[in-house]
């Protein structure tokens, strides 16, 4: 494996890509005895003669190349003396859960998450589930890879299997509190939420489940990614052919849903967010909520209309599991799907998130659609990308262009006035620009969404 292999699969959160072309059991070896070592490197104090905060916790998704990769992964981590802990096949919020309920130095699950089938890679985890990513230490562990050349090792650790199911839906189950009976249409995207769908919530008082794609088998009807309309057209006929209440759809390593109404249309995130934020705040008064920066005002105005302090932060995972835990927030939620929750350890959960909204709308004797109705009072654009050559000479141009409206820079450039607002941020890996605009009047919505669009050049198609 050339160290150009390296620089393309080690992204800004995870490691991913093609197999086994970009990524194969080789690398998967070198990732596994690179992390351990950074792992128990970082221990400190006690922790370091502490026999269970040595071990590391392995899981993997259903992908056809996950079980290979795992176990090269594990004698990786192994060829270190580190002993490992392998909890199966999962989905990827039970890591989180099974770092913490045992008490290890971090943990990695073998996943592509959305990604198609002929994707894999690794989500890599500290203490206390905390995430990995570029600045907190992949990047260490990549040049650990780098310099790697395998030989035997000096010793060997253990590997023991676990299964922590049963924990698991214990932990789950805390959140679903059903006021009435829910008919529920879940697509499973024939990914992990198919693993436990039937385990945690089949069978459960109140909760009738109409399953689709639940067959875990490492192919995908439809690629496992619900923020792609395509992928949703499925479930939406099935919500309106067995008039069901709610429809939801999980993401391949089942961290991430998408919900849809009654009537078949898709819930935007932000408005999730929202509506839980206001529960979440009934039983938790004056606390933080986070939300990323695209979110509809509709977000803010919720927590502090509930009493809440809203907490406004960067888009993506490791900033706002950061942000959740530096203000001791009750919640967070993002655009893309993910939701996280103060009272699982500060990480986000598709299986939580699905009991949590459950339950909300399970306490309205009214359909989902007109508990929604008052959120919507704000007309979003949704996101739309357009391609720029120099993107950060395009952002000094929207900054003179609106250099009369409150302007900050937390991530891209956000735009504000009273009846309506955008953020454009840069894209990591392409010469995109993405674009979020809002206002209090589709017409409004519609005139600046062309004014500030005319500025970035031509959209890119979906």
């Amino acid at each position: 494996m050339t160290d150009v292999n390296i620089d393309k699969v080690f992204k800004a959160y995870d490691v991913r890509g093609t197999y086994p072309d970009q990524l194969n059991e080789e690398l998967a070896w070198k990732i596994g005895h690179a992390t351990a070592q950074f792992l128990r490197m970082n221990l400190t104090g006690p922790a370091r003669a502490d026999v269970r905060k040595n071990m590391v916790i392995v899981g993997r998704d259903m992908r056809l190349s996950s079980p290979s990769l795992c176990s090269a992964l594990i004698d990786g981590i192994r060829s270190t003396g580190t002993n490992c802990i392998d909890i199966g096949m999962i989905d990827t919020p039970q890591i989180y859960f099974a770092i913490n309920h045992l008490g290890c130095c971090g943990g990695i699950q073998t996943t592509a998450s959305h990604n198609p089938g002929h994707y894999n890679g690794f989500k890599i985890s500290g203490l206390a589930a905390r995430p990995i990513g570029e600045n907190t230490g992949l990047n260490e562990i990549k040049r650990i890879c780098s310099t790697l050349r395998r030989n035997p090792p000096a010793q060997q650790g253990t590997v023991e299997s676990m299964d922590i199911w049963e924990p698991y839906k214990h932990h789950v189950l805390r959140f679903l509190k059903l006021a009435r009976p829910l008919k529920v249409v879940v697509d499973a995207s024939n990914g992990m939420a198919g693993k436990f769908i039937p385990a945690i919530f089949m069978g459960q008082p109140q909760l009738n489940i109409v399953p689709i794609n639940m067959e875990v088998t490492g192919t995908f009807k439809h690629e496992p990614n619900p923020l792609v309309d395509a992928n949703l057209r499925q479930l939406q006929e099935a919500v309106l052919s067995n008039g069901a209440d709610l429809g939801v759809c999980f993401d391949g390593d089942a961290d991430r849903c998408i919900f849809v109404d009654e009537q078949a249309r898709v819930i935007r995130c932000d408005i999730v967010t929202a509506l839980l934020a206001r529960d979440f705040l009934k039983s938790n008064p004056g606390a933080a909520v986070v939300y990323d920066l695209r979110s509809s005002r509709v977000v803010k105005e919720e927590i502090e209309n509930a009493g809440g302090t809203p907490r406004r932060e960067r888009v993506g995972h490791a900033f706002m599991k950061k942000a959740l835990a530096d203000s001791k927030g009750v919640f967070g939620g993002e655009l893309s799907g993910h939701f996280y929750f103060r009272d699982s350890f500060n990480t986000d959960s598709g299986a939580i998130a699905f009991a949590c909204t459950a339950s909300v709308l399970s306490r309205f004797d009214v359909p989902v659609s007109h508990v929604l109705k008052p959120l919507l009072r704000w007309h979003s654009s949704g996101e739309i990308n357009y391609e720029v050559a120099d993107k950060d000479a395009a952002i000094i141009r929207l900054a003179e262009t609106y250099k009369d409206a409150a302007i900050d820079y937390l991530d891209g450039i956000t735009v504000e006035y009273d009846t309506w607002w955008f953020n454009v941020r840069k894209s990591n890996t392409e010469p995109l620009l993405r674009l979020n605009l809002e206002a209090n009047t589709a017409e409004t919505m519609k005139k600046k969404l062309e004014d500030v669009g005319r500025q970035l050049g031509t959209p890119v198609a979906h």
